[in-house]
């Protein structure tokens, strides 16, 4: 297939609103799904914290964090007690895929992940077992992309998060906006998974060549651990049902409206990560009264 430019489509508040569906009457954690987060090493326990939160603000009825006990997980409980812990046997950082993937809805691996050898092994034993579509940030795409030929182990419809240096790993360093945009409808129809370009106007593309620029967000949300803020939006909406697609339309946009709504009381340069966190609130009431 030729793509072109022309493709390109603006990811709107109205795409937005007829994706979005409301929580039903008679919801129970069952019915929301239950997802699992692998995320976190003894240099980065901050990253699965942030995506912890997100994907618990993001509408999952229950959530497994995987990770490693000492230098994850014992700090997690004391911030987030309604996850459950899954315990990796290394101490230090992710080294072996759990035993409950199948019993999982969703799964999203790589916030705070690191990439040392038995990590990566780890990730290529998970690759090799996924009955689903995943999400994939952060050093699990750093990880692919030293070993491209497990890229064809995605499942279709996975869900690739990558900012601009992950994504020039991935698929060789262009010279400008408007060639990488090129190389990821190309690599998005290559593996048949989903894009999202991180950046201020994050863009997704599909497998098939469709591509849409979100339109919220600022530059006060290039800061550390959005993108690990994005990764458990991502991981909650697909958890409760939502299609891959709808699932990267719908997360990325909500997470650019949250990080506009925590402008209103931070500045540029004060936003952090958190922020975006405790604006999801009103960024989901917000959708039903049209994102007023």
């Amino acid at each position: 297939m030729q793509f072109r430019l022309s493709d390109i489509q603006l990811l709107t508040k109205e795409m937005v609103q007829a994706i979005y569906k409301p929580v039903p009457k008679f919801a129970h954690k069952g019915s929301n799904g239950l997802g699992l987060l692998i995320a976190g090493s003894r240099n980065m326990p901050g990253a699965a914290l942030l995506s912890a939160k997100a994907a618990l603000r993001s509408g999952l009825g229950k959530l497994i964090v995987h990770a490693p006990a000492t230098e994850v997980l014992e700090k997690l409980i004391l911030s987030i007690p309604e996850a459950m812990l899954s315990y990796d046997n290394n101490s230090d950082f992710f080294s072996k895929p759990p035993n409950n993937i199948a019993q999982c809805n969703a799964l999203a691996v790589g916030p705070g992940l690191g990439t040392n050898s038995i990590t990566a092994q780890g990730l290529l034993k998970l690759l090799q077992q996924l009955p689903y579509p995943i999400i994939v940030d952060a050093d699990a795409l750093n990880i692919l992309a030293e070993n491209k030929e497990w890229l064809g182990l995605l499942p279709k419809n996975s869900i690739l998060t990558p900012h601009i240096s992950e994504f020039d790993r991935l698929a060789e360093k262009s010279q400008n906006r408007l060639e990488r945009l090129q190389k990821a409808q190309y690599f998005a129809q290559k593996y048949n998974v989903i894009v999202v370009l991180k950046g201020h106007y994050s863009t997704i593309i599909l497998p098939n060549g469709e591509t849409f620029m979100n339109t919220t967000g600022n530059q006060g949300m290039a800061t550390a651990g959005s993108g690990d803020v994005l990764t458990g939006i991502l991981l909650g909406l697909l958890t409760k049902g939502y299609t891959p697609e709808n699932t990267a339309k719908l997360g990325v946009y909500l997470h650019g409206f949250a990080g506009d709504l925590a402008l209103r009381k931070q500045s540029h340069e004060s936003l952090v990560a958190s922020d975006i966190i405790e604006n999801l609130g009103a960024t989901f009431k917000s959708l039903q009264n049209n994102f007023q």
